[in-house]
């Protein structure tokens, strides 16, 4: 069965266009319901959201839902992604739902799902869920008398923030330390300054001001030109962004460069292998991490296991492999003896405790190795399979035969839009410039001529 619905993380679109519309979310609501709906007592699901205008739809509609199908619902507002995992476990909530787009701007949303476990869901039960999504939601109902109920829960922020700040050593505070977090106006503004600040820092705070349309608005993990403006102006020690949902982070040094996933992650592999907490050997990342990250670690002795794109897959093989450090370069870094999920807060907690101890600049910390140029670029495309054109493959076993002893090529379809992505990399830079060039070059006149 092809997929309709769900992408990479969930489901994604612009706000009240298909799918997400509050006749889906509804319809989700139901679908899931049904699926979760076991036992003799009163399951339960715990929903979360960020700061878009949308999010109030949405929220209403997968509350009908959930309540149709017999499910009572416990509503968390404005939260974390990572907060919603937690809650899910802690709440011994049998579904946890986090209405958000992540990075996206305010006009698209999206549905993330959690099991009992806090994490996101298998494939195989994304698929259970469409199949009931294509079928008359009627037969789903439960009658009057096992309507779920709804109430709004209180104080789960307060619960979020503790479980934040007991994530740091115990030896470590952050007293003496300039901090400035852009929340991105979206889920973490009220959590991750209380939490720096209860933890002893210097906090200064931009990006909390969310009025519904600004979430990543020239602000949070994807656009951190403000907060290198802040740091400079402050002269802060650090710089923390999150996105709109606080699942991702970036880290800006005292000097305003910009530190992303892979070096956060090699700083924490390292850290924890020196200290003996490093499980599986390594760390796992995606097949987008940069090959200077690979090279550093293969230095120190730290293997570095890929996946498929998707912090999900990330997740997977952690749990399979028995490993506790994983993450992708966009700053998803996921610490399982944490959390279940990526957790933007509780990652820069981790990189802070290292600063502190080192007694060194943030510059020093985390400039772990030299990145390998690397080049993406993406392809639009109306339909058709262009990946499995013959010319298309003729130009793609030329580029790896070319890039073979020096670096790396990745043509991947996106999971979320109509695209396909070119990336390379390699020590020369200029090679992998032609080479990426070439190839979407010759992906485009076929996308052209169909």
């Amino acid at each position: 069965m092809k997929r309709r619905y769900f992408g990479t993380d969930g489901i994604r679109g612009q706000s009240n266009v298909f799918p997400m519309t509050p006749d889906l979310a509804m319809r989700v609501g139901i679908a899931v319901g049904t699926i979760f709906r076991r036992g003799t007592h009163r399951n339960r699901v715990v929903i979360g959201k960020d700061t878009r205008l949308s999010g109030y739809m949405l929220e209403n509609a997968m509350v009908a839902g959930f309540t149709a199908a017999g499910v009572d619902a416990f509503v968390l507002g404005p939260i974390p992604t990572p907060a919603v995992a937690m809650l899910t476990r802690s709440l011994r909530a049998d579904i946890g739902v986090m209405i958000s787009a992540s990075h996206n701007p305010f006009q698209d949303n999206g549905i993330k799902l959690f099991g009992p476990d806090g994490y996101k869901l298998s494939d195989e039960l994304e698929m259970q869920i469409e199949a009931l999504l294509e079928n008359d939601a009627v037969p789903q109902l439960v009658n009057a008398g096992e309507i779920g109920r709804a109430k709004r829960i209180d104080g789960v922020q307060d619960r979020y923030i503790e479980y934040a700040k007991r994530t740091l050593p115990r030896d470590v505070t952050l007293h003496g330390l300039r901090v400035v977090i852009d929340c991105a106006n979206g889920a973490a503004y009220r959590v991750a300054p209380a939490a720096l600040w209860e933890l002893g820092a210097d906090v200064v705070t931009i990006g909390a001001d969310p009025n519904g349309t600004n979430i990543n608005l020239d602000c949070g993990s994807t656009h951190p030109e403000a907060l290198r403006r802040k740091v400079d102006e402050v002269r802060a020690d650090i710089g923390i962004a999150l996105d709109g949902d606080a699942d991702r982070v970036q880290i800006v040094d005292e000097n305003g460069r910009l530190i992303d996933g892979d070096q956060l992650m090699a700083v924490i592999a390292e850290t924890w292998a020196a200290d003996g907490l490093l499980k599986g050997g390594g760390l796992v990342a995606t097949v987008m991490s940069n090959l200077g990250l690979e090279r550093y670690l293969k230095s120190k002795k730290i293997g570095l296991h890929r996946t498929q794109v998707g912090d999900r897959y990330v997740v997977e093989h952690m749990r399979q492999h028995d490993f506790n450090v994983g993450g992708e370069q966009s700053g998803h870094i996921v610490l399982s003896d944490f959390g279940t999920t990526g957790d933007g807060l509780v990652a820069a907690l981790q990189v802070l405790a290292c600063v502190k101890r080192s007694g060194k600049p943030v510059s020093e910390v985390c400039n772990r190795f030299e990145p390998v140029p690397q080049v993406l670029k993406n392809v639009r495309i109306a339909g058709g399979k262009p990946l499995e054109d013959a010319g298309v493959l003729a130009a793609i076993a030329e580029a790896e035969n070319a890039l073979a002893k020096s670096g790396r090529l990745l043509i991947r379809p996106s999971g979320t839009e109509p695209l396909i992505r070119v990336m390379a990399e390699g020590d020369d830079r200029s090679k992998v410039e032609r080479i990426v060039d070439e190839l979407v070059g010759v992906i485009g006149s076929v996308r052209s001529a169909a």
